[in-house]
């Protein structure tokens, strides 16, 4: 199984079948996933983001959005955007034209998200999101 398709299996078990979850290990702030919607070109997108505050507004710390995209052999999910409010930070792999068509790629990027989410999704299993024992709290079924 390549590493996008290890990503898809992770987010189906975060979401367990519902469209958003928050899921809440003591000690740790919450994660949310939930389904955002579609890609310009169609794809679903599915957001794993926890929240930190700062003067009373919500402060994504991180928010990393995968494009999930149905293969023959399975499901695949690519990390497409990074964003942390509190650094400011807006990132995005590819770009689209007004058709809906990607036009642009950021190569750099897409491999930095790719090595950010494994490395996240690690410390995510080590400090319990994935266990039994983790408070899931289903958002919108």
């Amino acid at each position: 199984m390549n590493l996008y398709q290890a990503f898809a299996t992770d987010l189906n078990h975060l979401l367990s079948g519902a469209r958003a979850v928050r899921i809440t290990v003591p000690g740790f702030m919450p994660l949310l996933v939930e389904q955002i919607g579609s890609s310009e070109d169609g794809h679903r997108l599915v957001s794993l983001c926890q929240y930190g505050e700062q003067n009373g507004d919500l402060m994504r710390d991180p928010d990393l959005v995968f494009m999930v995209t149905d293969l023959p052999n399975g499901t695949a999910a690519e990390p497409v955007s990074f964003r942390n409010d509190y650094l400011g930070i807006v990132q995005n792999v590819y770009r689209y034209d007004e058709s809906g068509r990607r036009t642009h790629v950021v190569p750099s990027l897409k491999q930095e998200l790719k090595e950010f989410a494994r490395d996240w999704l690690a410390t995510l299993r080590e400090q319990g999101f994935f266990a039994p024992t983790a408070v899931r709290e289903i958002l919108s079924p």
